[in-house]
């Protein structure tokens, strides 16, 4: 399983959020730019971490955002957006947060291994801090892995 294609208008850098609500939102909209989800997608994505705290920051200035699948994913998608400057999430050791990723499967079938593609990108050390300094989307590209 690869990640889903992360084409041009997946890709926001330097973008500016007051809060995590809205890097999370921003996200939401990153996804509906590509056409992988509906506008309802990013409210869903912060009613998970309303309900479930902040699980979505996986790594140090790394958050994950996601919901489950249904109506609002049109199809498996991958954002990916760097914030100007970083927002906290109310995570205890992860914060505060550079890197957004924004993230729909269609299928539940396909989501762990999307996720376990996603960990090993981030197990280069190097990479959230790579993204946070990306200025391309070619950068961000290389990044993630897809030339």
């Amino acid at each position: 399983m690869a990640l889903p294609a992360l084409t041009d208008d997946a890709v926001e850098i330097a973008a500016v959020a007051s809060d995590w609500r809205a890097a999370v939102h921003l996200a939401g909209d990153v996804l509906v730019r590509a056409g992988a989800a509906t506008a309802a997608y990013g409210a869903e994505m912060i009613r998970m971490i309303d309900e479930h705290g902040p699980y979505v920051v996986i790594a140090p200035g790394l958050a994950l955002a996601h919901a489950r699948p249904g109506p609002t994913v049109l199809r498996d998608g991958l954002a990916i957006v760097t914030l100007a400057e970083p927002v906290n999430f109310g995570h205890p050791h992860n914060d505060p947060v550079t890197v957004v990723l924004g993230l729909s499967i269609k299928s539940a079938d396909t989501h762990l291994a999307v996720v376990a593609e996603l960990a090993n990108v981030f197990n280069d050390s190097n990479a959230i801090e790579a993204l946070t300094a990306a200025t391309t989307v070619a950068e961000v590209r290389a990044i993630m892995g897809g030339g």
